[in-house]
């Protein structure tokens, strides 16, 4: 019998979850303490090819498509978010490379970072642009056949270890958003400066730092796609970033509900366990709906995406949705722990913290607030 689309879902969900259970969840609370970057981990992830799932086998992707994608995500995040955090980036970086990039810059850069022989950032984000993008103030001005980089990009993800970047950077500065135009550096290169790790509030084995740009000289190969389309070409991963995130955030609602349960069914007070009471009955019931809706709205999402639609308005809801509600349920899930969840090291505490984030990053969720209700009335 043929196997369906059903199930070649479920084992990779099964594959994934199996592996999240068995190296990523043991390992988290020691990874959210030391900071560390989990390099052997990622090694792991690689050789199970969870780098790259929408691209193409061809170039060393998985070639599944976005509903796949989200599903790895949850699953990864159950875990550990700041691990799912670099598939996500992968994933994302990937998708540029396979869509825009050369021959030459996918040998070079996209198949080592799917078998994580190399690290990748992705730099957007500046001192005066975080949701507005069109504020970047990085230039690149030619120079011969080539161009001259200068500029800083803040708080980005892996910059402290990473071996190349990808960098939007202002090329005319007259043209607003068609004067944006990526750029692939080398971050070995003269004039290329990491920060030190910044130290953060959740995800904390999830690298952050700072990226600067000293008059570094970038060969005429350095640029991605065509020059003045950087901004087009960023936005458009934006909505398979935000599966990815809405699909963190729902894996995070779902590792803090199977904590809850576990724990409300063996602590006692008052001669019976916390899990007979009605007031902690309706906060297991609220995670319970939101952990469901919240995936629901990403499955929905990845099908429109998959299809080919615009689903800009689904993957905003989706985003808005799972983020506002892995905030407001591990802060539940930490009530039902009493004191105890409180306590570093607990796995709730750490839920918690790590929710933040997702209200943040690809955009806050007031600019998905602003991007859904523009949806409605245009139409």
């Amino acid at each position: 019998m043929a196997s369906t689309a059903d199930d070649r879902y479920l084992a990779v969900q099964e594959m994934v979850r199996e592996f999240a259970d068995g190296e990523i969840r043991p390992k988290a609370n020691a990874l959210d303490e030391s900071e560390a970057f989990p390099e052997t981990l990622y090694g792991q992830m690689a050789e199970l090819g969870l780098f790259g799932i929408t691209v193409p086998e061809e170039y060393g992707g998985l070639g599944a498509d976005c509903r796949t994608y989200a599903i790895v995500m949850e699953e990864l995040s159950r875990g550990y978010s700041s691990v799912a955090d670099q598939c996500g980036l992968i994933e994302l970086l990937g998708s540029l490379l396979t869509a825009h990039g050369s021959a030459v810059q996918r040998e070079r850069y996209l198949k080592p970072l799917l078998r994580f022989e190399r690290r990748c950032a992705y730099a957007l984000t500046e001192a005066g642009a975080g949701s507005d993008v069109s504020g970047i103030r990085t230039t690149a001005v030619p120079d011969g056949d080539g161009w001259r980089l200068t500029g800083e990009k803040l708080w980005i993800h892996n910059a402290p270890v990473c071996d190349f970047a990808a960098i939007l950077a202002r090329t005319d500065p007259e043209a607003g958003k068609r004067g944006m135009s990526i750029f692939l550096v080398d971050t070995n290169q003269a004039g290329v400066t990491k920060g030190p790790k910044e130290h953060k509030m959740g995800q904390r084995a999830s690298q952050v730092g700072a990226l600067t740009f000293d008059d570094v000289r970038l060969p005429p190969e350095a640029l991605l796609g065509e020059a003045g389309r950087g901004f087009h070409m960023m936005m458009s991963v934006l909505d398979k970033g935000r599966v990815g995130i809405s699909s963190l955030a729902v894996g995070i609602l779902q590792a803090a509900l199977e904590a809850s349960i576990e724990y409300a069914g063996i602590r006692n007070q008052f001669g019976q366990p916390i899990s007979e009471f009605q007031g902690v009955q309706w906060m297991l019931a609220d995670m319970a709906k939101a952990t469901h809706a919240g995936r629901l709205l990403v499955r929905d999402a990845a099908t429109k995406l998959d299809s080919g639609e615009r689903a800009t308005m689904e993957c905003s809801m989706a985003k808005c949705f799972a983020g506002d509600a892995a905030v407001e349920h591990t802060a539940n899930a930490v009530q039902i722990h009493g004191g105890m969840g409180y306590i570093r090291g607990v796995e709730v505490e750490r839920l918690y913290r790590d929710a933040k984030i997702t209200q943040i990053y690809e955009g806050t969720n007031q600019i998905q607030r602003m991007i859904i209700a523009r949806q409605l009335l245009s139409h």
